[in-house]
């Protein structure tokens, strides 16, 4: 009848594990588009306008050399936890690969004989000529956001430092699995199974 079995309190642990891994799912999606907007807008004006160039590169310099698990925990405590603190905050923190990934190449199409020629605005270029260069990237990058998405939700989650404890994730199963591990083992290695599965996909 329960084919993942039960929890402590006996609810079906099945219907717990898929339900939160659609919320897990919906917040990496929702940072995945997120991290890749801001990612390409930012790498854009960074790679194209030079005189932007100094600015976003101590700006990435100042976010990037602390670890991403401070900010979180910061945000945490002095903010709050839920499902929309979360998204925004791994956006904020997590377009800079993305940035930079589209920067550089940018840059390379930036002195192409093509622009410099052109007296079309910089937008136009950027759209038309540019652009069409980075889908290869941009796809990529997005599909590795996924996955690193969910980690550091599974692991903020596990710290207490996450979601809300009302708002079902497969980082909260595998907290709350933690005081039951030694007798049900289930409880933790179901939720454990789903991250790896959708990591490795």
């Amino acid at each position: 009848e329960y084919w993942f079995g039960t929890d402590n309190i006996g609810r079906d642990y099945w219907c717990q594990v898929w339900y939160a891994s659609q919320t897990s799912i919906k917040l990496a999606l929702i940072v995945a588009v997120g991290e890749c907007a801001l990612g390409i807008t930012i790498g854009c004006l960074w790679g194209y306008v030079r005189q932007l160039d100094r600015f976003f590169t101590e700006l990435y310099n100042l976010i990037n050399n602390v670890p991403m698990i401070l900010y979180m925990t910061l945000i945490a405590l002095l903010i709050g936890q839920s499902f929309t603190i979360m998204s925004i905050s791994l956006i904020c923190f997590g377009w800079m690969v993305m940035a930079r990934n589209v920067r550089n190449l940018v840059m390379i199409y930036r002195d192409r004989e093509f622009n410099l020629a052109s007296s079309t605005p910089i937008g136009r270029i950027l759209i038309k000529n540019v652009l069409p260069q980075l889908i290869s990237v941009i796809i990529l990058r997005l599909a590795l956001s996924i996955p690193g998405t969910i980690g550091m939700e599974s692991t903020l989650s596990y710290l207490g430092l996450g979601l809300d404890i009302n708002t079902p994730s497969l980082g909260i199963l595998l907290r709350n699995a933690r005081s039951y591990f030694l007798d049900y083992p289930y409880l933790l290695v179901f939720p454990a199974v789903i991250v790896s599965i959708i990591t490795i996909t």
